[in-house]
C-alpha cells in the first residue's frame, strides 16, 4: 500500500514537493435517500469528481464507524463496538490509546496541518476531554446532538455557543474550516475532517431551511413496512405493521431531516469556496460520505441503523481532486476502512500494518481492475436503550449477496441480483454449497486482521453458474 502521487512545484527556482491537501466531510446518519437534496455537493463534488455507487461502512453505528475512519480497521480490531462505555465511545478509545495513532498523527507527521471540525465520537466531552494528538487545529463537539446550545472544545479552550440563527453548528464548523483553510500558507498541505451533527435526529434544521419540503412524501420503497416479514430474523419477525402515527412521525422527521442536510450541503458550498479563493482547490481531494446510514420504516423498523440491510450499510460517497475524473462512477465495493489508508497515499507515506483496508486511488486510472469480492458487516454489541432488540450479527456483503448470521443462530440471505429490496430471505432454500461458502468466508472475516483481511476479501466466494433466486415481489406477491 506504498505511496500514490507527488506533485511538483517550481517556486523561485527550487523545487518544492507539495503534497495535495485532504478535505473529509462526514455527516451523521444519512442515508442514500435523503442524499438526493444534496444539490450543491453534487454539482460541486459529484459532477466535478466520482461518485462510489457501492460505498459501505463496516458497522452502521456512529463510534465504531469514527474510529473505522480513523484507523482503517474493521470494529473487531480497534475494538470500539458501542457509542458508549464500557463497550465503545470516546471512554473506550481514549482507554485504548487508540488515539495515539490516527490519520491525523500520521499526516500531521508527513508535514500536514490538520484540523478537526465538529464530531469525532459519541462520549466526547468539551469541558472534560482534551484535545487528541495529531491536530492543529481542534473544534471538537460534544454528544448533545444540539445544533443551537452547546459548547465547543476550541484548542483546550471551552466557548459557549446560543440561539442565535448565526450560531447553528454546522455554519459554525464550516466558518471555522473555511478561515483555516484561508489562513494556512500555501505550500503547506492540509487535512480537514469536518463533521456536523446533521443530519442526526433530532434534526435541527438552521433557521433558513425551517418551511422547506413542507410537502415532501417519504421515499417511495417496496421494503416500506413489508408486508410479510415471516422469514426474517425474530427482532424483526415479531414487529407489528406500522401503526398510522408511525407512519406521521416518519413523515415529519424526514422532512426535518431533509432541511438539515441543506446546512451541509451549504457546508460544502462554503469549504469548496474558500479552497477555490486560496488557490488550492485543483490539489486538494474533497471527500463527502457519512458515517453510517439509516432506517425509517423498511422491513417494519421504525427509525435508527446498525442492522446488516442495505438501507443502513451502503450510504453516500463522492470525491474530487487531481486524477479523479470528473462523471465517473465507480462500482466496486469500497468501505470506510479504505478511507485512512487513501488518504495515506496521497501523502506519499506507509500507514502501520495494522490497518485492514486498501487505498483506493487506482480505481479512478483503472476502473475494471481486479476489486475486493467480500466484506465483513458487524454488530458485536447489545445496546440497552433506544436500539435494544437489534440483534447481534456478522454478516457477510459480495456484490451479489447480503448473508448474516445472528446470536440467536438464525440466518438472513439475500440475492440482491433479484431482491435489491432484501424481502425474501433464501438462506433455508439455497444450494448448500452456496450456504457453505458464505459461512466458511465469514467465519475467516471476522477474525481476520491487516494483510489477511485484504487476502480474504479478495478471494471468490460464491460457487460459479449460480441460478437467480426468484425476487422478493415474485415469491411474495
Amino acid at each position: 500500500m506504498g505511496s500514490c502521487l507527488t506533485l511538483g512545484l517550481i517556486l523561485t527556482s527550487t523545487v518544492v514537493y507539495a503534497k495535495p491537501s485532504i478535505v473529509l466531510i462526514l455527516s451523521d446518519d444519512e442515508d442514500l435517500a435523503s442524499h438526493q437534496v444534496m444539490e450543491r455537493t453534487r454539482a460541486l463534488i459529484e459532477d466535478q469528481g466520482s461518485v462510489l455507487e457501492n460505498y459501505f461502512v463496516t458497522y452502521s453505528f456512529c463510534s465504531p464507524s469514527r474510529a473505522t475512519i480513523l484507523r482503517g480497521q474493521y470494529p473487531h480490531n480497534h475494538r470500539i463496538e458501542g457509542n458508549d462505555s464500557p463497550a465503545g465511545g470516546f471512554g473506550k478509545f481514549q482507554a485504548l490509546g487508540l488515539g495515539k495513532s490516527t490519520i491525523a498523527t500520521w499526516l500531521q507527521a508527513a508535514g500536514y496541518r490538520t484540523g478537526l471540525f465538529g464530531k469525532l465520537m459519541n462520549g466526547y466531552e468539551p469541558e472534560r476531554d482534551a484535545p487528541l494528538p495529531g491536530w492543529n487545529e481542534w473544534h471538537a463537539v460534544g454528544g448533545g446532538l444540539a445544533n443551537f446550545d452547546y459548547t465547543l472544545n476550541e484548542n483546550g479552550k471551552v466557548t459557549a455557543y446560543g440561539t442565535k440563527p448565526e450560531d447553528h453548528l454546522t455554519d459554525v464548523l464550516a466558518r471555522k474550516a473555511a478561515a483555516m483553510i484561508r489562513e494556512t500558507p500555501r505550500e503547506q498541505p492540509l487535512f480537514l475532517y469536518v463533521a456536523p451533527f446533521d443530519p442526526h435526529s433530532p434534526a435541527q434544521p438552521a433557521p433558513r431551511h425551517a418551511h422547506r419540503y413542507e410537502d415532501e412524501p417519504l421515499p417511495a420503497s417496496l421494503s416500506f413496512d413489508e408486508a410479510d416479514v415471516s422469514d426474517k430474523p425474530s427482532y424483526v419477525a415479531e414487529l407489528p405493521r406500522l401503526k398510522d402515527w408511525q407512519k406521521e412521525a416518519l413523515l415529519r422527521h424526514n422532512r426535518e431531516r431533509l432541511r438539515a442536510l441543506r446546512a451541509v450541503d451549504d457546508l460544502v458550498g462554503t469549504v469548496v469556496e474558500a479552497l477555490e479563493d486560496s488557490g488550492r482547490l485543483d490539489d486538494t481531494y474533497v471527500i463527502y460520505t457519512s458515517d453510517n446510514g439509516f432506517h425509517m420504516g423498511q422491513h417494519r423498523l421504525f427509525v435508527g441503523k446498525t442492522t446488516a440491510y442495505e438501507e443502513d450499510i451502503r450510504v453516500p460517497m463522492a470525491i474530487r481532486g487531481p486524477g479523479v475524473p470528473a462523471g465517473q462512477r465507480l462500482k466496486q465495493m469500497i468501505l470506510n476502512n479504505d478511507l485512512a489508508p487513501t488518504f495515506a497515499a496521497i501523502a506519499g507515506i506507509e500507514p502501520p500494518r495494522f490497518v485492514d483496508g486498501r487505498p483506493f486511488l487506482g480505481l479512478f486510472a483503472h476502473p475494471d481492475r481486479p476489486w475486493r469480492r467480500s466484506m465483513l458487516v458487524e454488530r458485536r454489541q447489545m445496546e440497552t436503550h433506544e436500539l435494544a432488540g437489534n440483534a447481534v450479527f456478522d454478516g457477510l456483503r459480495t456484490m451479489r449477496h447480503m448473508y448474516s448470521e445472528y446470536g440467536t443462530a438464525e440466518r438472513e440471505l439475500y440475492d440482491l441480483q433479484a431482491d435489491p429490496y432484501q424481502l425474501e430471505n433464501i438462506a433455508d432454500r439455497s444450494p448448500a454449497p452456496l450456504i457453505e461458502a458464505m459461512t466458511e468466508r465469514l467465519a475467516e472475516l471476522k477474525n481476520c486482521a491487516g494483510d489477511n483481511c485484504r487476502m480474504l476479501e479478495d478471494l471468490p466466494v460464491e460457487p460459479d453458474a449460480l441460478p437467480v433466486a426468484a425476487s422478493g415481489s415474485e415469491v411474495k406477491g
